[in-house]
């Protein structure tokens, strides 16, 4: 059981994620708080009975980096007893921004965007819309996650994707282990970026999604939001531009269903960066939970 100061901690922290989202869902882009949500704010999140699941890689001499980067590198300084005869260890790292399980923020494509570290809380938060397109991605590794995928979502939601973390799962996290399948090629240096192939969100829907949906952020199991064979990666552009930051190389997201689980997604607070190292968790929601829904327009 836990005792009573572990309980009431988990209480605080279950009413200030659930106020967050439930805050942001009135901030994003302006938009006012509709039905669904006003019904929906009603709901807490409940970290005593709800199971967490982690959607971050390790970081470690495995993790995944774009070719042209030597990757993560774990320096060890001290490791052992003290002449006062305590253990005390400590370590060194070198890491690009991206790589492993990251965030791209805006600046990263755009010029006047925020960085890491300017990128309000309320947009790393909120409910989860994954997209399930394994299938497809199965048959093209060079899919492109299409306006007709989201919309599907909307379709057996009865939702807009409005106010959510727009999670595309291509099933892409299961070959992490292996750099060839994951990435397309296990070379690297800037010849290796013509041999990947992996898949990515079309351009196109970037632009339905910031022209005619709200969302606050988007992320994917695989090494870009942009395909890979994009070169001119105009998907990053067009998201950037409208100050919606990604995530990459999420870990598994098969046990997530499609609506109804909350996320929270912290970067290593980089001032000026352009991205860094993400924690992505997700709270499953109660079995018991059902949100209000309204038909997609």
């Amino acid at each position: 059981m836990l005792n009573s100061k572990r309980r009431a901690l988990y209480i605080i922290m279950a009413l200030i994620v659930s106020d967050v989202c439930v805050a942001a869902d009135t901030e994003t882009k302006g938009t006012k708080p509709n039905k669904q949500h006003e019904e929906s704010g009603s709901q807490r999140v409940d970290l005593l009975h709800q199971q967490v699941i982690d959607l971050s890689h390790t970081f470690d001499k495995q993790t995944i980096y774009w070719p042209t980067e030597k990757g993560f590198q774990l320096i060890p300084e001290k490791a052992g007893i003290t002449e006062k005869g305590y253990y005390y260890s400590s370590n060194r790292f070198l890491a690009a921004e991206h790589g492993g399980t990251h965030l791209d923020a805006p600046v990263h494509f755009n010029e006047n965007g925020k960085s890491v570290d300017k990128l309000p809380l309320q947009q790393l938060m909120g409910e989860a819309a994954v997209i399930d397109v394994t299938a497809a991605c199965r048959r093209d590794p060079d899919y492109q996650i299409s306006i007709a995928d989201l919309r599907a979502w909307e379709e057996k939601t009865g939702r807009q994707l409005v106010d959510v973390i727009v999670l595309l799962n291509t099933g892409y996290s299961q070959h992490w282990s292996n750099r060839k399948k994951y990435l397309g090629t296990d070379q690297l240096g800037p010849e290796a970026i013509a041999q990947l192939h992996f898949p990515g969100l079309d351009p196109d829907a970037a632009r339905w999604l910031t022209e005619h949906r709200a969302i606050k952020a988007i992320g994917l199991d695989t090494a870009s939001i942009d395909y890979g064979q994009s070169t001119r990666f105009q998907s990053h552009v067009t998201l950037f531009k409208h100050e919606i930051p990604a995530f990459e190389n999420v870990a598994d997201m098969s046990r997530l269903p499609i609506s109804g689980s909350m996320i929270i997604a912290l970067p290593m607070k980089i001032g000026s960066g352009s991205g860094g190292p993400l924690r992505i968790i997700a709270w499953l929601p109660n079995k018991n939970q059902h949100g209000a829904s309204r038909k997609p327009r």
